[in-house]
């Protein structure tokens, strides 16, 4: 019995400690957004903190997912209303082939950025629990807003609240 403990032991010691270096940081509201860099589909990278003084709409999404589909013509529309000086909006794709986003952004005419996230990196970083999922992130970087599931992005309420966001 005791050799059975002691060899449990000492295989499972070396698993538990690996697991204790690793950073797991999740985005919460109320505090800094991860930060992170991805390449979009025309080839720009974009980092994150590189974005400060600008509100950030990241929105994390793939083409598989019918209410991610939906709400892209919304997005759109939002994008296109807001001041580009001053507002970024990031279709992140999670876990996606990156020829089916570009044909989809193509039928749709969507010209905000589409970032690939391809292995999920950003999205563990993010705490993602479905598709889509929509973050707002202040000019200072902090996490203000966490939307999970679709939603229609251009009623006056979204817009007020992301106007007040870049006046702040």
């Amino acid at each position: 019995m005791k050799k059975t403990s002691l060899l449990l032991l000492l295989v499972c010691l070396p698993l538990f400690l690996a697991g204790c270096g690793e950073e797991h940081t999740v985005a919460t509201v109320g505090k800094m957004a991860p930060d992170f860099t991805l390449v979009d589909r025309n080839g720009k990278t974009w980092t994150l903190s590189e974005l400060k003084g600008q509100v950030v709409f990241v929105n994390f999404w793939a083409t598989w997912c019918p209410p991610c589909r939906e709400e892209m013509p919304s997005m759109q529309y939002l994008y296109t209303m807001q001041p580009k000086d001053k507002f970024k909006m990031l279709a992140v794709l999670n876990k996606d082939d990156p020829a089916l986003a570009d044909t989809f952004a193509a039928k749709l005419g969507l010209t905000m950025p589409i970032l690939n996230d391809q292995d999920n990196t950003v999205g563990k970083k993010y705490g993602l629990t479905g598709l889509p999922e929509t973050f707002i992130i202040d000019k200072q970087g902090v996490l203000r807003k966490k939307f999970i599931g679709p939603a229609h992005w251009g009623t006056p309420e979204i817009r007020h609240m992301l106007s007040r966001y870049i006046t702040e």
